[in-house]
């Protein structure tokens, strides 16, 4: 778990349309989940039961005045520190340039896992130009042509072989809930975990990024048995005010990946800002439940409406996932510390919970009579029979007639419907359709 991949390289030589062809989106943009810049992308990827999360960096240049490549060129080089593979990414109609030597001497500097990847090779004649970017110095070479797919097959049996196998991720594969504590730089995590264990594990100060290392550690704390992972921030003082929130989120990927309960924090003095929300999509697109935490609750001025507002504030820009438990603590104070952990383990209970398929046929069979599946094209659904798939998350199979045509406010119905009847609060439920 916890596998980064990152696409580098300079710009033009193929890197988006590779990112689109692993993650089988066509737009980047629209249908992957994008980062703290126009520029950044994540991904999921599966391969051979593997999974793995894959990062496309803006093109690296050298020697520009324009600031938004010099951004770029940051965070290209901080996703190289926090990758586990890079994929470097060339042009076989241009052969090697010298930008292409330039990064070629960073990444053998960093002595990270490295594969060369020769884009554009689409015919005989290209394939035997291959060879000749082995003296970038580097044992993986594959050429591939990333608009037709040809050679992403082997390329990604290489990648899946270069990843480690954690021990610790292996010893944990229990029925102990894993809690991630994750959120922006400076909101109080270290903070938590401390309070939480009574016991300085991590290192606290006002200055953003001060976590070096996240850790993973079993506990039994307060009749609860649960590991817990906090999140690391920078990994060295001088990278502080470089690019923060890329790099936070560089790091939580991990946390989030290993974990089953996310417990997101968010500082109520700042309020929900688009960072809050980047997390909480990873988290979501990872299929984790959520718990999230607004900290420093008392620094705020309050009234009556406080709580409420900022509740509906949070739902109104995390929708349609609303069902999330929210909980407004002051870490510093030690107020409603507890509450997080028993709502975490609700949730992960939340997670495990199964329905019994005749009740579950039972309640949601008379809701689909209440309000059938409109019709399409003149063709009417009809939805027989509905059962719990045996996932890590809760997932519903409906079986029907013709499952192409439902459409995504009808699941969204239907998960309104479960939560309404079952409790799902926390943890993402998920509906699919299966042709009977």
């Amino acid at each position: 778990m916890g596998n980064i991949v990152a696409i580098v390289g300079r710009p033009n030589v193929g890197k988006s349309t590779i990112f689109n062809r692993f993650t089988e989106s066509r737009d980047a943009i629209v249908d992957e989940f994008s980062g703290v810049t126009r520029d950044r992308h994540y991904g999921k990827v599966n391969w051979s039961g593997i999974d793995f999360s894959i990062i496309d960096t803006g093109g690296y240049v050298e020697n520009s005045e324009d600031i938004f490549e010099s951004e770029i060129n940051k965070q290209v080089l901080l996703a190289i520190e926090e990758s586990d593979v890079i994929l470097f990414m060339v042009d076989v109609i241009s052969g090697i340039t010298d930008l292409d030597e330039a990064i070629a001497q960073k990444l053998r500097r960093k002595g990270k896992k490295v594969i060369v990847v020769v884009n554009k090779v689409d015919n005989t004649e290209r394939s035997y130009r291959v060879s000749e970017f082995y003296a970038l110095g580097f044992e993986h070479v594959f050429g591939i042509s990333s608009i037709s797919g040809s050679g992403t097959g082997d390329l990604l049996d290489v990648i899946v072989e270069k990843f480690e196998k954690n021990e610790i991720d292996q010893e944990a594969e229990d029925n102990i809930p894993k809690y991630a504590i994750i959120g922006r730089p400076n909101v109080g995590k270290s903070s938590l975990t401390n309070a939480l264990l009574g016991e300085d594990r991590a290192i606290v100060t006002p200055i953003s990024g001060t976590t070096r290392d996240s850790f993973f550690a079993k506990y039994n704390k307060f009749g609860q048995e649960f590991y817990l992972i906090d999140t690391a921030g920078l990994r060295r003082k001088t990278k502080v005010h470089e690019d923060l929130e890329f790099y936070s989120v560089m790091r939580s990927i991990r946390s989030i990946e290993r974990s089953d309960i996310c417990i997101i924090m968010i500082d109520a003095t700042l309020g929900v800002e688009s960072q809050d929300l980047n997390i909480i999509g990873l988290a979501q697109k990872n299929h984790k439940g959520i718990v999230i935490v607004v900290n420093k609750w008392d620094l705020v001025e309050k009234d009556t409406n406080s709580t409420k507002k900022f509740t509906e504030e949070i739902q109104s820009k995390i929708a349609p996932f609303t069902d999330v438990p929210i909980i407004f603590t002051s870490v510093i104070n030690k107020q409603r510390i507890l509450k997080v952990l028993e709502t975490a383990a609700m949730v992960y209970q939340n997670m495990k919970k199964r329905i019994p398929t005749s009740e579950l046929n039972e309640y949601m069979l008379e809701v689909i009579e209440e309000n059938n599946p409109p019709s399409l094209k003149g063709k009417f659904i009809k939805i027989k029979y509905v059962t719990q798939l045996p996932t890590r998350f809760p997932s519903f199979a409906f079986f029907c007639n013709l499952p192409q045509y439902v459409k995504a406010p009808y699941k969204r119905y239907l998960e309104n419907k479960i939560r309404e009847r079952f409790d799902f609060s926390g943890a993402p439920v998920h509906i699919y359709m299966r042709q009977k």
